[in-house]
């Protein structure tokens, strides 16, 4: 069989998404660099993977994906037999999961992106300063989403349910970076948040992508 591919870039929040789903599931799989600070993203052959431009894009066989919520969805069903169950089977339990995963892409993230590229691409990667204005605004939004989840963890030891899926998966990536900003007050300053975010990003198959990530970042000279 033709090796899972992930085409993308090992610091891409969506990309990290992906690989961390492979990595739960225990999975090989072969990580093509774009390098997207010169636009492979924006060109053949990438834009025949994903004609929208956006890392990542997966192939699987003769299977083709791109957005990354759809790919880890793809690979927690596929692989459902293999390593930790992302998805629950019940249809309750698996609507109120889907609940979660459609408020961590409609809510959490586009806040959260919001933020991290104001506070940390803007500054590391072009120098410049954040739109302060933006930031107020999403810091305001975030707040919100983060009280909404302080009381699903009340009620929850995760977002999905009473384990660790796809809900919580998905929110990894954009919580990895916001964390090492001075948005982690907000997160600092709801205990259950806080215990969450420690327990998820704690995972080996989250920690490999970290070590993934920090390889491509800072190459061996």
């Amino acid at each position: 069989m033709a090796p899972i591919k992930v085409h993308g870039s090992a610091y891409s929040t969506a990309t990290m998404r992906v690989i961390a789903t492979l990595n739960e599931k225990n999975l090989d799989f072969e990580l093509v660099p774009v390098d997207m600070r010169t636009g492979e993203h924006k060109k053949e052959p990438f834009i025949s993977l994903n004609p929208f431009g956006q890392v990542p894009a997966f192939e699987d066989g003769d299977l083709k994906l791109y957005e990354s919520r759809a790919i880890t969805k793809y690979i927690a069903n596929q692989y459902s037999d293999q390593g930790t169950d992302l998805v629950f089977r019940d249809p309750k339990e698996q609507a109120i999961e889907s609940l979660w995963t459609e408020v961590e892409a409609h809510h959490f993230d586009t806040a959260g992106s919001k933020l991290n590229w104001e506070l940390a691409v803007k500054p590391k990667m072009f120098g410049a300063e954040g739109d302060q204005a933006v930031i107020e605004e999403n810091k305001v939004k975030l707040a919100k989403v983060l009280d909404v989840y302080e009381k699903r963890l009340s009620e929850s030891n995760y977002l999905g349910g009473d384990r660790f899926s796809l809900a919580d998966l998905h929110h990894l990536p954009t919580a990895e970076y916001l964390l090492l900003t001075s948005i982690k007050e907000l997160f600092d300053a709801r205990p259950r948040v806080t215990a969450w975010l420690a327990d998820i990003t704690s995972r080996p198959a989250w920690t490999k992508v970290i070590e993934l990530r920090n390889q491509a970042l800072n190459p061996p000279k």
